[in-house]
């Protein structure tokens, strides 16, 4: 499916939600019509551009049919106005390409970001602490929410693991640029010898479905409950409010502790897995058409190491672009917009190059 055929799909899919929520009575359960109003809202700015832009083409062709007449003051008339208005349509597809990066879920309010500590011990776990800092600074800047799904700290600050939710305009479209396989070169806080040491995070980035896109049933999975513990194995309580879910068609198997509240941990586990369902079954789509498309960014390689963060040269290195910015220091303080930005650039041009002679 090409990016036009992608919008007119969301904007069928706008419309259709339109109509169910203008009949209340066909969607008897709340949550269900919440998802669906939810589902509106996030697609309501593409949909409304992308008429715009079928409107505006429409009238282009009229312009262009009005040129070619034999009238030479009609012709003149619509000359006149032709240049322009191939401009602005121009303008608003460079838009509408803008907004579709990321796909069918360029549009999600919502993403689950898993940060998890690779090769390098302890090390690695303080750079999972510093990648997770980083981007809960740089939702701030965004003014997007961000909640803690689960951890697992270790005993020297660090995480071995770390699950956030997060929430706002654009959300998903820019930091699924993120998921992939981080590097870091610097001196240990423990190094006595001042020497660069090397380790590894990976972070994957999920869009969040709404309930109605997965229709998990109690019947899907297994849930088991034991006590939460802190770092070194230490039991924090000892009650049973951890949960952890077991999907049996997948496989997959998430587990949230951080709440007090087992209703409260059973409520994000689901959160995760609908996410991580809604993301393993995308993928098996993606492996289906991956000839279709192979787009560097967008192919998402989790195993991919994507960027170095080298503080000794306060370096950050996209090898997917070979962008090279010498603020890193900034960057750590939440300050991705840089990054971002050209790799939203690389990959609308590569969307523009595809769509480039089909009108």
């Amino acid at each position: 499916m090409n990016v036009r055929d992608e919008l007119q799909a969301k904007l069928a899919r706008f419309e259709e939600l339109e109509q169910l929520m203008s009949q209340p009575e066909t969607m008897a359960d709340s949550s269900k019509m919440a998802a669906a109003a939810r589902e509106h809202g996030s697609l309501a700015r593409l949909a409304n551009k992308f008429r715009s832009y079928k409107k505006l083409s429409g009238d282009l062709q009229g312009l262009i049919e009005m040129s070619e007449s034999d009238d030479p003051e009609e012709r003149a008339m619509a000359e006149e106005e032709l240049e322009g208005l191939k401009a602005n349509r121009e303008s608003l597809w460079d838009e509408l390409l803008e907004m579709t990066i990321g796909g069918e879920d360029a549009v999600r309010s919502r993403c689950v970001m898993e940060i998890r500590a690779g090769t390098g011990g302890e090390e690695a776990a303080l750079f999972a602490r510093d990648l997770y800092e980083m981007y809960k600074r740089n939702a701030e800047n965004k003014g997007w929410k961000t909640e803690i799904m689960d951890m697992s700290p270790t005993e020297r600050g660090g995480f071995k693991e770390i699950i956030l939710g997060l929430e706002g305009e654009g959300v998903y479209r820019e930091l699924q640029f993120e998921s992939g396989g981080h590097r870091v070169q610097r001196v240990p806080e423990t190094e006595t010898q001042g020497r660069v040491h090397t380790s590894a995070a990976t972070v994957a980035v999920m869009a969040e479905p709404e309930d109605v896109e997965v229709d998990l049933k109690k019947d899907d999975y297994r849930i088991d409950k034991f006590c939460a513990s802190g770092p070194g194995g230490q039991h924090v309580n000892k009650t049973e409010s951890a949960i952890r879910l077991t999907h049996y068609d997948s496989g997959i198997v998430v587990q949230c502790q951080d709440e007090k509240s087992q209703l409260k941990n059973l409520a994000k586990a689901l959160r995760v897995l609908k996410s991580r369902i809604y993301d393993f079954r995308r993928q098996q789509e993606d492996q289906k058409r991956a000839d279709a498309r192979k787009s560097l960014i967008g192919s998402g390689d989790r195993s991919q190491r994507i960027r170095t963060y080298n503080f000794p040269q306060n370096r950050l290195t996209d090898h997917r672009i070979n962008l090279t910015i010498y603020k890193l220091d900034q960057i750590m303080t939440g300050d991705l917009q840089p990054v971002t930005t050209a790799l939203m650039a690389y990959e609308r041009d590569q969307l523009r190059g595809e769509t480039e002679g089909n009108g």
